[in-house]
């Protein structure tokens, strides 16, 4: 080394082979007026994708464990995680059709965004107590709800605002399982004209859907939205997720003999 050189500096961390790297983390953008504290995140975001993690004791067992997710965006940079916060015995003797509280945390795990969704009824023969998620930001404040709307085939819901007034809705297909293919929510304006965007269900591979009901779900959006509404199209991915594809292992297991013959 040359005289009066600076000594080198520390060598660049390599990673090793095979090792994932690690999420980062998104950054937050500029809050717009009257943006509850936390959704920052979601102000020039148009597109989502919720991955919910396997759990391996779940897996093995069947044993329900709280289910975790993680959302980032279409950079694959994490902008939130949430976490189910539902006792034992909730979980395995309601399946799917629990009540639940999920918890969407930030960079700093603090709670930015809370779900909640009470014991109900998801068919058309019982109209008056049909399934609706609460979606709280900041937690405690009620920015919107995620309504089931009546229909006999079509899973039709409401996305509505603090004031229970509709803003969005959204439309599914009749079978809400494809064999290696995406099943589509199409999301439209209020009075049903216009397209505005999409909740997918994503095919994840024919051995994490037979044997697991970790799911992933992509949501499109203008960007243009009210942020608050953002937050609540983010709670319909949860109640979809709950209503069609929690603890579908057996079901998908059996349609997909059939599939194969």
């Amino acid at each position: 080394m040359a005289a009066g050189a600076p000594p080198p500096g520390p060598a660049p961390v390599v990673a090793q082979p095979g090792a994932a790297a690690p999420t980062q983390w998104a950054a937050a953008g500029q809050a717009p007026p009257g943006c509850p504290k936390g959704l920052e995140y979601l102000a020039m975001v148009d597109q989502l994708l919720v991955k919910q993690k396997v759990e391996a004791i779940e897996a093995m067992t069947g044993y329900e464990t709280n289910n975790k997710y993680e959302i980032v965006n279409s950079l694959g940079q994490r902008v939130y995680q949430a976490v189910e916060d539902t006792c034992c015995c909730t979980r395995n003797c309601c399946g799917s059709s629990r009540p639940f509280d999920i918890k969407i945390l930030d960079n700093r795990n603090m709670e930015v965004i809370h779900l909640s969704r009470g014991l109900r009824c998801s068919s058309c023969w019982c109209p008056c107590c049909l399934q609706r998620v609460t979606v709280e930001a900041p937690p405690g404040q009620v920015c919107g709800y995620v309504s089931q709307a009546w229909s006999m085939c079509k899973p039709r819901f409401k996305i509505e605002n603090a004031e229970g007034e509709t803003v969005l809705r959204i439309k599914g297909p009749c079978c809400q399982w494809e064999m290696c293919g995406d099943i589509e929510f199409d999301v439209h304006t209020e009075d049903e004209s216009t397209f505005v965007g999409r909740v997918t269900k994503q095919w994840t591979g024919l051995g994490k859907e037979l044997f697991t009901d970790a799911d992933n779900f992509g949501i499109s959006f203008p960007v243009d939205l009210d942020i608050k509404m953002k937050a609540v199209m983010i709670g319909a991915v949860f109640l979809l997720d709950f209503m069609f594809y929690e603890n579908n292992k057996k079901k998908n297991q059996k349609d997909a003999k059939k599939v194969l013959g």
